[in-house]
């Protein structure tokens, strides 16, 4: 497994979304939806997509750039390294306390029936 791959086991991100999120990582400064599209050769609404995904795992900002004249448009950057990797922390301590307690779950039940099918044989 290549680091990369935590994108996909954490968060469910398809090859795609780890393409976007390369492709911000090495910009030299925010780009828009458009521009990632250009750049990974898919449709605008496909990369659209994947940054809404980035997005919504915390991979990934958004910013409003302001026309002059009025109007706007939204630029993307990567979030710094050490937050994604703190909260890929988070979740795995927080999956493997979840197993932790499912496991005691799963001992304390059937230790128990296996007591009583002792008991009335």
């Amino acid at each position: 497994m290549e680091c990369e791959g935590l994108l996909e086991c954490f968060h469910g991100l398809k090859q795609l979304d780890k393409q976007c999120f390369q492709v911000l990582v090495r910009a030299e400064e925010p780009l828009t939806v458009d521009e990632i599209a250009d750049i990974v050769g898919r449709e605008r609404s496909t990369a659209y997509r994947s940054i809404q995904r980035l997005l919504k795992a915390g991979f990934i900002q958004k910013e409003q750039v302001n026309y002059e004249q009025g109007g706007y448009y939204h630029v993307y950057s990567p979030t710094d390294a050490e937050r994604i990797s703190d909260n890929m922390q988070r979740m795995l301590n927080d999956w493997y306390a979840k197993m932790g307690q499912l496991i005691q779950e799963f001992e304390d039940k059937y230790e128990q029936e296996g007591s009583e099918v002792a008991v009335e044989g």
